[in-house]
């Protein structure tokens, strides 16, 4: 199990609207054991793990034990007319099921399980049951709580600061550290950050790692006013990786931008002066995105906090002091951290790294 769940790790940031799944097909009848086949969740959710696996082992899986993360789906999509993953377990001749997670979607609900014992396969559940939990967190998430999960993103100085008092951005982290921020957005199914970062800093906020030029996610910007310009480089960057701009004011937005392929430009109602962010997580979910990356200001990071969708915080620390300027934690992130977990923290680079969330 400890092995599908690496491999399913792999697949985050690409399976949506699906979850990130690993199976493995093994004859552990033979000593040692031998892999037959293996699997992940297809981008964009389609094959699934257990299809992609049980096919790799043909005939031989007559027999064998299959791994999987998540518990599999017991009934066709509407979308896909395919067999269901319990379907292709019950004519593969697997005889054993290890399961991580149950899935609490409408295609599993425990009827995947259920419908394997009742054809006298055996069953086992809740191997490394909390490990599956958190990697498919995300996909629990969206189907219970419709909305996704939310990782947000801070750098700030030695000293507690996100930028100078005149709000000028500072390179704050070291290379080995931005390195690492691409393999988080990697891991996300889209990246939400604010109009006001996109207009000071002019960002890409693609991936731009060796071999994974087609893992950037999703671009959402935060435009409650409609201020998006057609120069920055997301819009003129859209072609190859879509933006979505989330505004109060789509038509005038629209105006502006004109016909630009890879934009899309959503209405979002507003919650006082801002964009409701509950509205922009449902919108956001009803896509099939589990997995949100918020790479913004103080501001809109402090906004999700005060909103209650901060569900884990990620504080990237360089090593120099400014002594004052604009403080990366605002006044409901400092409260949120009162009642979080450190559950991480270590040194990349020259920067520290801080990982804060519930220990589950």
């Amino acid at each position: 199990m400890r092995a599908a769940l690496a491999l399913a790790r792999r697949g985050l940031g690409r399976a949506a609207p699906n979850p990130s799944v690993a199976a493995l097909v093994v004859d552990e009848r033979r000593s040692p054991p031998v892999m037959l086949g293996r699997g992940v969740t297809a981008p964009k959710g389609r094959p699934h793990a257990e299809a992609i696996a049980i096919a790799q082992a043909g005939d031989a899986a007559r027999g064998a034990t299959l791994y999987v993360t998540l518990e599999p789906c017991a009934r066709r999509s509407e979308r896909h007319f395919g067999p269901s993953c319990t379907e292709i377990i019950l004519t593969s001749g697997i005889a054993r099921v290890v399961i991580g997670a149950s899935d609490p979607s409408p295609f599993a609900a425990g009827d995947g399980a259920t419908r394997l014992r009742a054809a006298g396969i055996a069953v086992e559940e809740g191997v490394l049951g909390q490990e599956a939990a958190l990697l498919n967190r995300g996909h629990c998430q969206r189907v219970r709580l419709n909305r996704p999960f939310v990782r947000v993103k801070l750098a700030q100085t030695a000293d507690g600061f996100a930028a100078t008092a005149d709000r000028k951005p500072l390179a704050i982290t070291g290379e080995e550290t931005r390195a690492y921020v691409h393999r988080l957005r990697a891991d996300a199914d889209a990246l939400i950050t604010g109009i006001g970062t996109v207009l000071a800093d002019d960002p890409l906020l693609d991936v731009r790692l060796p071999g994974m030029a087609d893992w950037s996610p999703l671009r959402v910007v935060v435009d409650t006013q409609g201020r998006m310009t057609p120069d920055t480089r997301l819009i003129k960057d859209a072609a190859r990786v879509p933006v979505l701009i989330a505004t109060a004011g789509p038509e005038a937005v629209r105006a502006k931008l004109g016909e630009q392929q890879g934009v899309e430009v959503v209405a979002i109602p507003k919650a006082g002066e801002e964009i409701d962010l509950p509205a922009l997580l449902g919108a956001l979910a009803a896509r099939g995105i589990t997995r949100v990356l918020v790479e913004a200001g103080p501001t809109l990071a402090n906004a999700f906090a005060e909103a209650g969708f901060c569900d884990e915080l990620i504080l990237l620390s360089g090593p120099t002091a400014i002594s004052t300027g604009l403080p990366a934690i605002g006044t409901a992130l400092a409260d949120w951290l009162k009642h979080a977990d450190m559950l991480e923290t270590r040194q990349i680079g020259t920067d520290t790294l801080t990982l804060f969330g519930k220990n589950l």
